[in-house]
């Protein structure tokens, strides 16, 4: 009888593609991904993608020139990078057009 263990992922070495982030992890697995699942990468230049560090004993990967950190679980589980809302300089949300701007009011 065989009893399987269920181990955590960690990741061992990481490689970002025009295309993909390729994670390769410490049982031997390759995992990638869309490098679109990562805005701040996707933008980023190849030597600012080549800078990496791995965090958290194998937990996850950073990027520091470029302040982009990405978790094995992450991955392994879908879930890509959102792109932070654009905000103004004032640090509000950008009204949108038709949502009450310039709404006539009632002026008794």
């Amino acid at each position: 009888m065989s009893i399987a263990t269920l181990t955590e992922a960690r990741i061992s070495s990481v490689t970002v593609t025009d295309e993909a982030i390729v994670a390769q992890l410490a049982d031997g697995r390759i995992v990638s991904v869309p490098l679109d699942w990562s805005w701040r990468l996707k933008d980023a230049t190849p030597k600012q993608r080549a800078r990496w560090v791995i965090i958290g004993h194998g937990q996850g990967i950073r990027w520091p020139d470029i302040d982009e950190d990405i978790s094995v679980d992450g991955i392994l589980s879908g879930v890509p990078a959102r792109q932070p809302s654009r905000r103004t300089p004032n640090g509000r949300k950008p009204r949108r057009r038709g949502h009450g701007a310039g709404r006539a009011t009632n002026k008794s």
